[in-house]
């Protein structure tokens, strides 16, 4: 009989301690305050970088009457928002913008997600109305702008329905793709555990969908500040289109910039927002590859 031979095993690895574990994830806290501080100087540096330029530009090559320059545009921000401007005070057509957004914005993404999660389950359905709502995603949104002021006048309705349709097309086609990407598997399983076609569609097809409709809704609330912009500047009494439209006809360039860095903060305070509320509601989500591995 041949002698056994008894293999080594490696010893188990001991268990991290308490003050072990304590350490590892301040060092992970502290990598990440590095990386974040480290990216935000960046930022920081490029648009210094950018307005220096383009500074320096407006006051020895190109012409500021035409290009402005930073400073003029700084100067202008900062006189609306002491002095007011030529329609009245800048928080009131800031308000009115943003009421009109906001309108479009919740009445569109409503519309968007209930037609497009019906439709996306309902296959002759969809087959009915796909060549209309193509055909009405094809009309350029300014026509429409054009048509809204004189069918709801200057008031603040036919901004909400420039927003409305904006935001409704982009909420439509991502809950539409999302209803129709779930899980058959899961459809099935909760047919056989008895649930109905509304149980379905609440407790599988929707959960299932939002990530779908949530990565619309971040470019969603963008058009509709653009469809209320749009709408103001097509004809309105009040509102930032209406400040950027009076800028460009007494060839303001600074008061057009001026406006524009408005609309785009409202936009990134949105964004932000929103990433809020996609946060809260995707924590049943586990973390993606990128999530776990940022570059």
């Amino acid at each position: 009989m041949p002698h056994d031979v008894e293999t080594e095993r490696p010893a188990p690895a001991a268990a991290p301690t308490p003050e072990e574990e304590a350490r590892a994830v301040a060092q992970a806290k502290a990598a990440a305050l590095r990386r974040r501080a480290m990216i935000y100087a960046v930022r920081l540096v490029m648009v210094a970088l950018w307005l220096g330029s383009w500074e320096l530009a407006a006051r020895n090559w190109i012409d500021p009457f035409y290009y402005s320059r930073p400073s003029a545009i700084w100067d202008r921000l900062v006189d609306w928002f002491t002095n007011g401007t030529s329609q009245g005070s800048i928080w009131e057509q800031i308000s009115y913008t943003l009421r009109e957004a906001v309108l479009g914005f919740v009445l569109g993404s409503l519309g968007g997600v209930v037609l497009g999660v019906v439709l996306g389950r309902s296959r002759f359905l969809s087959d009915v109305c796909a060549p209309f709502i193509k055909a009405a995603n094809a009309i350029p949104r300014i026509i429409l702008a054009s048509l809204f002021v004189i069918w709801f006048g200057l008031g603040m309705q036919s901004k909400v329905a420039t927003a409305f349709v904006l935001v409704f097309f982009a909420v439509f086609f991502n809950a539409f793709q999302g209803a129709r990407e779930v899980d058959r598997n899961l459809v099935n399983n909760a047919r056989i555990l008895g649930a109905g076609r509304w149980a379905v569609l609440r407790t599988v097809v929707v959960p299932s969908a939002t990530s779908w409709i949530l990565a619309s809704l971040h470019s969603a609330f963008g058009f509709a500040i653009i469809g209320a912009v749009v709408g103001e500047y097509s004809g309105a009494d009040k509102g930032l289109g209406l400040l950027i439209n009076h800028a460009q006809g007494t060839f303001d360039a600074a008061g057009i910039y001026a406006g524009m860095i408005i609309i785009t903060v409202l936009a990134l305070l949105a964004e932000w927002l929103l990433t809020m509320l996609e946060g809260r509601l995707l924590r049943w989500r586990p973390p993606s590859a990128a999530d776990a591995n940022p570059v």
